[in-house]
């Protein structure tokens, strides 16, 4: 018999935590997971789906306008419901929690509520019960942060938006990642009139320089005023009138006044109260839980993986390094994991969708490149007179002719940027870009009939 409770006791009910608990238990593992909140994580609760359902509703407002341009007529104007949306929303998210319960219980692995904290390399309290196991797994995500300017406590976090009882009139967004347009751009299709409020010059500064310009020019196209070069200095609770509207004021000397102030500066890894310190576990300097190659920390037997690591934090991510964990742990060490091709959507309005690497990066790494860009507007939008257009950039370095990025803002880009990152990741050459046969007629068709590079 094992000296311990466990093989593998795992912290945190999210996407990483609950992939790793699983596959770990169909290995043979004895396994224990230890969740105080709704099982799936930020994704399922707090983000990518919450947040999807919401920017479909928000597509309706688009797709009514663009529909008499095809000939249909509604009788009377549309009206939105807000709180259906929200109910029905509720819904799906706890359908998805009783589907991740019912794989922990199907893998049998042994389900503890209550906050979990690390005694030390192989002890683990859950709300004052110990167990102990062979390996630790924390996969405790992030949250939102809030900046520290006065009136703070007056704006919302992404946390808070999912929540929120009734759409408002007006909005404020600090921001210019992908959190930021993607909220900006549902409260804006569903009929709030938004200000996106950014420090730097350009949105998705992360990203290829074009996508976020694009995305910027489309963006104000739809009525979203965005404000660069500026923060929030203060807010302001208005003494007359509506108690819940607040006076916004900005660094450049501009004050607005909004119903509702949202924060999307960035998130922090979970790690405050779990221990890990004390239990030996290095932190990097913004509280991440510092892992090598194999995920494991500072104390072996402890590791970690998903946004509490803050390398890249996207659910898909989170799943693989899971999997790369248990591969080690309790397979054959088949899996590993590379962070090379990661494929990316943001789904704003118009969707972002990119995989591999940007025009700087791929400059910095191989001097000299091709570079192969295209702005037009799409099919949909010819009849129904939408000014939407979409843009697609193909990054391919000149002495290879290695296809090294491909980029996209327009409709549906995560569903086209998913297959050509299957291209990217079989080192795919823009020749062999060229010989692909397109889908006519689709926006699609596009990345494979680029023929000119830009001067």
């Amino acid at each position: 018999m094992s000296q311990y409770d466990y093989d593998l006791f795992t912290i945190g009910g999210g996407s990483g935590g609950v992939r790793a608990a699983r596959f770990a238990s169909q290995a043979g593992a004895r396994v224990g997971l230890a969740e105080k909140g709704d099982l799936g994580g930020t994704c399922v609760n707090l983000g990518c789906i919450p947040k999807k359902l919401m920017s479909y509703s928000a597509h309706y407002h688009e797709e009514f306008a663009d529909a008499a341009g095809y000939g249909w007529t509604l009788n009377g104007q549309p009206s939105f419901d807000w709180s259906a949306l929200m109910a029905n929303k509720d819904r799906e998210i706890a359908h998805l929690n009783d589907i991740y319960l019912r794989l922990l219980d199907n893998a049998k692995v042994s389900l503890h509520r209550g906050f979990a904290k690390v005694e030390d390399a192989h002890t683990v309290n859950v709300d004052g019960q110990r167990f102990t196991a062979r390996h630790i797994l924390v996969a405790t995500g992030g949250r939102p942060d809030k900046p520290a300017i006065p009136g703070a406590e007056l704006g919302i976090t992404s946390d808070d938006f999912f929540h929120l009882k009734a759409l408002p009139q007006r909005a404020v967004v600090l921001g210019g990642g992908y959190i930021a347009v993607e909220l900006a751009s549902i409260l804006n299709g569903l009929g709030c009139e938004v200000t996106l409020v950014y420090r730097r010059e350009r949105l998705l500064r992360n990203m290829d320089a074009d996508l976020g310009i694009h995305l910027a020019d489309e963006m104000a196209k739809k009525g979203i005023r965005i404000v660069f070069n500026a923060s929030i200095e203060a807010i302001e609770a208005e003494q007359a009138g509506e108690a819940s509207v607040k006076t916004v004021r900005l660094t450049n000397g501009e004050a607005l006044s909004a119903q509702c102030v949202l924060f999307a500066t960035g998130r922090t890894a979970n790690t405050a109260g779990l221990g890990l310190q004390e239990a030996g576990v290095k932190l990097k300097a913004n509280g991440a839980i510092e892992v090598n190659q194999d995920f494991e920390s500072s104390v072996p037997s402890i590791l970690a993986v998903g946004d509490v690591i803050d390398r890249v934090a996207l659910t898909p991510v989170a799943l693989a390094e899971a999997m790369a964990v248990v591969s080690r742990l309790f397979g054959k060490g088949e899996r590993g994991m590379s962070y090379a091709n990661i494929p990316t959507a943001v789904f704003s309005h118009p969707n972002v969708g990119t995989v591999g690497l940007s025009e700087e990066e791929a400059r910095q790494q191989f001097g000299e490149l091709k570079i192969f860009k295209t702005d037009f507007k799409p099919l949909k939008n010819t009849l129904s007179r939408n000014t939407e257009r979409t843009f697609m950039k193909l990054v391919v370095d000149a002495r290879t002719d290695l296809v090294l990025g491909v980029h996209m803002v327009g409709g549906d880009a995560g569903e086209v940027i998913q297959g050509f990152a299957v291209a990217l990741q079989c080192g795919a050459t823009k020749a062999q870009f060229d010989t692909t046969i397109g889908i006519h007629p689709t926006s699609a068709e596009e990345f494979v009939t680029l023929r000119t590079p830009v001067a």
